[in-house]
């Protein structure tokens, strides 16, 4: 590799591999990623979903940031700047040292910054969780966007997004007409999570996690969310008048204040039109009542008052977006795993190729350790695989009727030559 000297092997994932790697000349330590998929032309690299929504993005500070996108003979490198671990990571790391309530607060609020920044520019996630993210000098950056979709597209969309334990439970019920509230839904799943160090709605099927939900924010009726129980009526799922196992989120989130389960509560809400906003949430007394902490690991220190920040920073966000014409694209992700709870992918984004360099595919790696096995999740591997899967179908079906088509043609027309040579032959006898 000329331009950049390879490190370590992060990792590998069914799509990708992932490399941390430095820049020769300006020393810079930055990710990049090779996608197995191939490319033939340049232009099926910049229409990829995620590169044109991380491009439209690229002026948040809370999302990953892609540096440039590189294409050697149809294989597609993107290079992203580099970040020490995610979120995932940092909670196995801690093991039992729970983090206070001051960290959640500072790790909360950066993430709602790039989720209010996403959905104010068209776009939402509908795959966050703690492995996409990013941590790194204090700072909390959204990746993986490989999923993303405009909010003004028009449905239907697949129900088979995100990890089961951060499903909406309208997509747990295949609606295929979603939007924006899926990633508020996520966004509570994980403030839950920083304080217990688990998933909120763990459960080894879907049905289990959706008994799951019932048992703690309770059991939806017509009054909560009517389209809910349609839903579950055409799956043939019923939820009981009562659980004899029901407990309430102060129970299951003994650690959180009053204000933390409030604001929890008001983003794991069945009703997908009654969960609050981002930047609704943003201006909740659990942020604007509190010193907002500057780090996120131990010990804490520096707090600043964040109402005016917050402000100030969404203001400077939308001068920097007018004002600028560079292109960047963004996220990539690398985890060590435990194939008892989920899957993570690596994932980056695109700039500009970058031109006449000549990349090292075959990277020698010293250290074994190093090289970490990731035990990929089937239903993420589907969800990416059949990005849209009433898309899929209806081309899969139009192409064997078409095959069929064909078939029938090629039939008739032989059938139809055939008559006409006998015809020819009678006439010369």
């Amino acid at each position: 590799m000329e331009k950049y000297e390879t490190i370590e092997f992060l990792g590998e994932g069914s799509f990708a591999k992932v490399i941390k790697a430095k820049d020769k000349k300006t020393e810079e330590t930055v990710a990049i990623k090779k996608l197995k998929k191939k490319y033939t032309i340049w232009q099926e690299c910049v229409d990829l979903r995620e590169v044109k929504s991380l491009n439209k993005l690229k002026q948040n500070d809370n999302i990953i940031k892609l540096k440039e996108m590189i294409r050697i003979e149809d294989t597609l490198y993107l290079v992203f700047e580099y970040m020490e671990k995610n979120l995932y990571q940092l909670i196995t790391e801690r093991q039992n040292k729970k983090l206070s309530e001051g960290q959640i607060r500072f790790i909360l609020w950066q993430t709602l910054q790039g989720v209010a920044y996403m959905h104010k520019y068209g776009f939402f996630h509908r795959d966050l969780k703690p492995e996409n993210l990013l941590v790194s000098n204090e700072k909390i950056k959204i990746a993986d966007f490989g999923l993303a979709r405009e909010i003004r597209s028009i449905p239907p969309y697949t129900d088979y997004v995100s990890t089961r334990y951060y499903r909406a439970p309208e997509c747990i019920l295949k609606s295929t007409n979603y939007n924006s509230p899926v990633d508020i839904w996520a966004v509570g799943c994980i403030m839950a999570e920083l304080y217990n160090f688990k998933p909120i709605f763990y459960g080894a099927s879907e049905k289990e996690v959706l008994f799951r939900m019932a048992s703690i924010i309770g059991t939806p009726n017509n009054l909560i969310w009517a389209e809910g129980l349609q839903l579950a009526k055409k799956i043939g799922v019923n939820f009981p008048a009562t659980l004899s196992n029901s407990t309430s989120l102060s129970q299951v989130i003994p650690d959180a204040s009053s204000e933390a389960l409030e604001l929890i509560g008001e983003m794991l809400k069945w009703d997908p039109n009654k969960r609050a906003t981002a930047p609704s949430l943003l201006s909740h007394p659990f942020f604007t009542g509190h010193p907002l902490g500057n780090r996120i690991s131990s010990p804490e220190k520096d707090n600043i008052d964040i109402g005016l920040y917050s402000l100030n920073q969404h203001q400077n966000e939308d001068k920097d977006r007018e004002s600028s014409s560079k292109k960047t694209f963004n996220s990539y992700n690398h985890n060590k795993i435990d194939s008892s709870k989920k899957e993570l992918e690596p994932k980056i984004k695109i700039t500009e190729p970058y031109l006449n360099i000549n990349i090292n595919t075959e990277l020698n790696y010293t250290n074994k350790k190093d090289n970490i096995n990731i035990n990929n999740n089937n239903d993420d591997e589907i969800s990416k695989l059949l990005e849209d899967t009433v898309g899929f179908n209806k081309c899969k079906k139009y192409y064997y009727l078409n095959l069929f088509k064909i078939f029938i043609y090629v039939s008739l027309f032989n059938f139809s030559y055939s008559q006409i040579k006998k015809r020819k032959i009678r006439r010369r006898h």
